[in-house]
């Protein structure tokens, strides 16, 4: 087969990571990570990372690589990481299986990005002042393309439009004009995308159930134990399920009451709804990808059936 870099994409619970090691296991594969809250130190459960015993079996990229109480991490940082990985990867003969649910890095991956002016702290800092409405209303006066994509409380985002503004003289949509909302244009032609499409009723009962899980398998510790190294970052705390558990918890310190857990577990399972049902308008982008394979799944589904279906349309493109 011609040496290709698969990627593989789909909504939140969906599958990708259990395909992406079967992939790797037939192929002699190795996996890059595109989750922008895998790249935090010790956020394992809520986020699904790769167990130690997967990690081991398989090597993984791009995860763990800056403490979650650091600020200022970038999808820029990140891409020049998956980058290098990949690249280290074919030279070896390997196979690169690009997976995670940031369709962002995705999106940077498959496309580059121009290149970004870097952080000013002192801009950072005035505007650590200002109350979200106003900064999205500055926002919104300045580049109403990018205020009419950003929620008024995400405050991270809108306060990278600002200082790109500040610093370049051009609006952050004026930079990012390389990037067509109506399609994708690789960068590269070794491409092999697959994408996982679930219903709207299964994706949600799987959400469901792994929120479950997380709560089980001690995501409240995980928490608590952060916490007690320093406050989360903004970015590590927007996480779902982080940013519930944070309010319910306070600093780690106290037990949490029950009712406070439980409500932060409901409110994860709907913000995680919120967000597959985003990450499914992000991949309409990327259905007309060439060569690529869209799995529909309505159900339970054998990774190794998953698996044999990829490799024989890979060996075919």
């Amino acid at each position: 087969m011609k040496p290709r870099v698969i990627v593989i994409l789909g909504p939140t619970a969906g599958g990708k990571s259990d395909l992406a090691m079967g992939l790797a296991r037939s192929l002699g594969g190795e996996l890059v990570s595109a989750d922008s809250m895998q790249v935090y130190r010790g956020m394992s459960i809520g986020t699904a990372k790769p167990t130690a015993a997967e990690r081991a079996e398989v090597p993984h990229h791009a995860i763990d690589l800056v403490e979650a109480t650091d600020e200022g991490f970038t999808v820029a940082q990140w891409l020049a990481i998956a980058d290098a990985a990949v690249a280290d990867i074919l030279a070896r003969g390997k196979t690169p299986i690009l997976v995670g649910g940031t369709n962002l890095y995705i999106r940077a991956f498959l496309e580059g990005l121009d290149e970004a002016p870097a952080a000013d702290p002192l801009f950072r800092a005035e505007l650590e002042r200002i109350e979200s409405a106003e900064l999205h209303a500055r926002l919104a006066a300045s580049d109403p393309i990018a205020a009419a994509r950003l929620h008024p409380n995400d405050r991270r985002r809108i306060t990278r439009a600002l200082e790109i503004a500040h610093t370049t003289g051009d609006t952050a949509s004026n930079r990012r004009t390389t990037w067509d909302d109506t399609g994708v244009t690789p960068r590269r032609d070794d491409l092999f995308t697959v994408i996982l499409d679930w219903p709207v009723e299964a994706i949600n009962r799987r959400i469901n159930a792994r929120v479950r899980r997380m709560f089980e398998e001690g995501f409240v510790e995980e928490v608590a134990s952060l916490l007690q190294r320093g406050p989360l970052c903004a970015q590590a705390r927007a996480a779902c399920g982080y940013e519930e558990l944070v309010r319910a918890i306070g600093d780690g310190t106290r037990a949490p009451h029950p009712r406070d857990l439980e409500e932060a577990a409901e409110s994860t399972k709907i913000r995680s709804r919120r967000l597959a049902k985003q990450q499914r308008t992000w991949l309409k982008r990327f259905r007309a990808l060439k060569p690529s394979l869209t799995i529909e799944c309505t159900g339970e589904i054998s990774v190794d059936a998953l698996v044999v279906r990829v490799i024989e349309k890979l060996s075919a493109s």
